[in-house]
């Protein structure tokens, strides 16, 4: 009798905990932080950069004065622009700065523009 009545607790403790389970967060669509080792450019950001122009799958390590993060910007598809502020340490950027994705040449059909054959 005792294990009928903890039955409904124990699916309702077990989809309170499950709700609080880690979500996907938007920053995960704008790529992940990479190792400022493995960067394929640099970009310095001043207090005159606004926005930063770059390759989608690229590897780009960014220096704003004496700080550093480096990050790979393997985005979803659907992402064309961000702010880079959102995926910087705390402390690096101390202005807006947003980030202008181009497509990743690797998935970019024939001619590398797109264009499927038929």
């Amino acid at each position: 009798m005792k294990f009928i009545s903890l039955v409904p607790m124990a699916f309702i403790a077990a989809f309170v905990v499950g709700g609080c389970a880690a979500r996907p967060s938007f920053v995960d669509l704008y790529g992940q932080s990479a190792p400022a080792l493995a960067a394929q450019r640099t970009i310095v950001i001043t207090p005159a950069t606004k926005y930063v122009n770059v390759e989608g799958g690229q590897i780009v390590r960014f220096v704003a004065g004496d700080k550093e993060f480096a990050w790979n910007f393997n985005t979803a598809g659907s992402i064309s622009s961000f702010a880079l502020n959102d995926v910087a340490p705390p402390g690096v950027l101390d202005h807006p700065v947003r980030a202008y994705v181009s497509p990743d040449p690797k998935y970019m059909g024939a001619g590398g523009r797109g264009h499927h054959h038929r």
